[in-house]
């Protein structure tokens, strides 16, 4: 596997992160090689992986030899290719997961723990990662993920309109709010990260089947390309990123 170049620590676990990057973007086309401040979109994952200290190999389940080809130059391993059935719209990623963690545990042994990295943040960071695996192993969950303070909130501003025609709160507050800052804070999950233990994943079917804890992390890094739109926010808050690094 793709040992983390510089890593000083001595890693006592065999924790691997696992980037999920197929090849049928529709929002986006073509988004996890398509090239955001200079680098392929996958390749941001890639690095924050690898500079995250307690991860031991970075790995990448693809149905697409040119993302493949991508990720091994850009430093990850692709030691399988990821079947169609399990690459389409419809294909529920907890099952990519579990075909991903059967591949490497029978090549290569066992996995202490399993991290997934999604392409779709690129401003995700690997502090990001670290603060999740650290939360992991308080040993109070099964599944750790990133969230983001919402913008919208269902006791203030979501809406449902009925058959009527008349508008409704999602959630109605216990007593009448004068202003949003009032309102119970809500978080909105984003795809910067999810850390578990493999046994988990394998023998439930999503992650509301056990204990979730959450980490927040800064709503920018929590950017998550869906859209053109999404995509244009992302390199522009990465330019500015750029631009504040010194020197």
């Amino acid at each position: 596997m793709c040992q983390r170049r510089g890593n000083e620590r001595k890693l006592s676990k065999n924790i691997v992160a696992f980037i999920f990057a197929r090849g049928g973007s529709k929002g986006v086309p073509g988004k996890n090689i398509r090239p955001i401040q200079g680098k392929p979109l996958i390749a941001h994952a890639i690095a924050a992986a690898r500079n995250t200290p307690q991860i031991s190999a970075v790995v990448v389940s693809t149905d697409d030899p040119a993302i493949a080809e991508v990720a091994r130059a850009w430093g990850a391993d692709v030691p399988f290719m990821r079947p169609a059935d399990l690459a389409a719209d419809d294909s529920p990623e907890w099952l990519a997961w579990r075909h991903a963690l059967e591949q490497v545990q029978a090549a290569r042994g066992p996995i202490d723990l399993f991290v997934s990295v999604p392409t779709v943040c690129p401003l995700r960071t690997s502090q990001d990662i670290a603060r999740c695996i650290d939360r992991f192993e308080q040993g109070d969950a099964d599944l750790v993920l990133t969230v983001v303070p919402a913008r919208a909130n269902p006791y203030y501003t979501l809406i449902e309109i009925d058959a009527a025609d008349t508008p409704h709160l999602v959630k109605t507050p216990d007593t009448s709010l004068s202003g949003r800052q009032q309102a119970p804070k809500v978080y909105q999950i984003v795809a910067g990260c999810y850390v578990a233990r493999p046994q988990f994943i394998m023998e439930n079917m999503g992650i509301w089947s056990g204990r979730m804890r959450t980490v927040e992390i800064p709503e920018e890094h929590g950017v998550d390309i869906d859209t053109e739109m999404d995509f244009a926010l992302a390199e522009l808050l990465m330019a500015r990123r750029v631009m504040a690094q010194p020197g």
